[in-house]
């Protein structure tokens, strides 16, 4: 029995944990659930802030976008401009309804004439119509609107005959009158005013075209032969198919026989101008390395340094008429223009035995340089002063007693 009841004691122990641990669970849910919701109502009042936020801000631009000079004065002349029609039709309407009802349409006819001829001058300037288009809108808009403010005027004075003073009737009829003219007025006005702006709002676009243009027009005037080539080449191939710029070089060539910017006298200076230098470096072989080597030489030994070679055309010293090296005595005249020498003595004369000075000054020249692995045939050249089989010989000479 005892066993029984401690059996029971157990159970009704672990049922208790049970359930305190699931009310403890459905309390923690109840939390989290709370947190939870607390979370989303925050989040959807921080959301509703932000979208306040954001529609004040585009309200505040939208404010600012309209509130610019430029909106102001655009919107605020067609507010004007509609008021001086509303001002100056009704006195019109009712001067014609006066003589006969059936004259009715004229006044909004005439009134109309003038606002549909201002508007075709912003069309005209908007299509970059030709200026004598824009004027003669302009000469109709203005002569209707002047027809209109004279009959307006009438008006005015006739207002007499309803009692009004005639002073009063005076003004009643400059003040319908002007409103008459005021409006196209202003409205052409208004039209001046945008088209000076679209005109220099992007300076640097309008200076561009207006420099291509002038480019375009001295091409033309000075290549005409291959302007008039390019028009063929244009109107001969399908529309579309061929750009201005193709046709062009495509023209050249066809007039000029050269790639762009090439024709037949500026080849023959080409060739000239070679010619004349290969002449003289084939004459003085002197380039601006050789002179920048001369002068180190001439640092590293002096300006006596060196020996003379005698028949091998050795210069190591400084020559007092021009550049060190001078010109070697294997050298003959020129050939002829743009030619290099004529070698067919030298190249048939028996080698020369290499003179001592010219192996001195090679062998300095390679202590300069820091090793005879570094000689090579022109800096050898241009030491000695010597044609180029030569300073092969004296290069080999000294890297041979090197190694031995």
């Amino acid at each position: 029995m005892s066993s029984w009841r401690e059996e029971r004691r157990r159970d009704n122990a672990a049922e208790a944990e049970e359930r305190r641990k699931t009310q403890a669970f459905q309390a923690q849910l109840r939390r989290d659930e709370r947190r939870e919701l607390g979370k989303e109502k925050r989040d959807e009042k921080a959301q509703r802030r932000r979208e306040r936020a954001q529609r004040r801000q585009a309200r505040a631009a939208r404010r600012e976008k309209n509130l610019t000079p430029g909106n102001v004065y655009r919107k605020g002349t067609l507010g004007l401009v509609t008021l001086s029609a509303l001002a100056s039709l009704p006195a019109q309407v009712l001067h014609f309804v006066a003589i006969h009802w059936m004259l009715f349409p004229i006044g909004p006819a005439v009134e109309g004439a003038a606002w549909v001829m201002a508007a075709g001058v912003a069309y005209a300037d908007e299509r970059k119509l030709p200026a004598w288009v824009r004027w003669l809108l302009r000469g109709l808009s203005l002569s209707a609107a002047g027809f209109a403010a004279n009959i307006n005027y009438q008006y005015g004075l006739s207002l007499t005959d309803h009692g009004v003073s005639a002073g009063n009737a005076q003004v009643a009829g400059l003040g319908l009158a002007a409103v008459t003219l005021g409006g196209p007025l202003f409205f052409e006005v208004r039209q001046w005013v945008l088209t000076l702006t679209a005109s220099t709002t992007d300076p640097k676009k309008r200076a561009e075209e207006k420099a291509r243009a002038k480019h375009e027009k001295q091409r033309r005037n000075t290549f005409k032969a291959v302007a008039d080539r390019q028009k063929q080449l244009l109107l001969a191939a399908p529309f579309g198919t061929l750009t201005p710029e193709d046709a062009w070089t495509r023209a050249w060539w066809d007039i000029e026989g050269a790639p762009l910017g090439v024709t037949a006298d500026v080849i023959a200076d080409r060739l000239d101008a070679e010619s004349d230098v290969s002449a003289v470096l084939a004459h003085a072989e002197q380039t601006p390395e050789r002179i920048a080597v001369e002068l180190l030489l001439a640092d590293l030994f002096g300006p006596n340094g060196g020996g003379d070679g005698g028949g091998s055309g050795t210069a190591a010293g400084k020559p007092s008429g021009g550049p060190r090296g001078g010109t070697p005595k294997s050298r003959t005249a020129l050939g002829g223009k743009g030619k290099g020498p004529d070698r067919s003595t030298t190249d048939t004369e028996p080698q020369k035995p290499l003179a001592e000075a010219d192996l001195k000054a090679v062998r300095k020249l390679a202590e300069a340089l820091g090793g005879t692995d570094r000689l090579s045939a022109r800096n050898v050249r241009e030491a000695v002063g010597c044609r180029n089989e030569y300073a092969l010989r004296l290069r080999d000479a000294v890297r041979t007693e090197k190694k031995d």
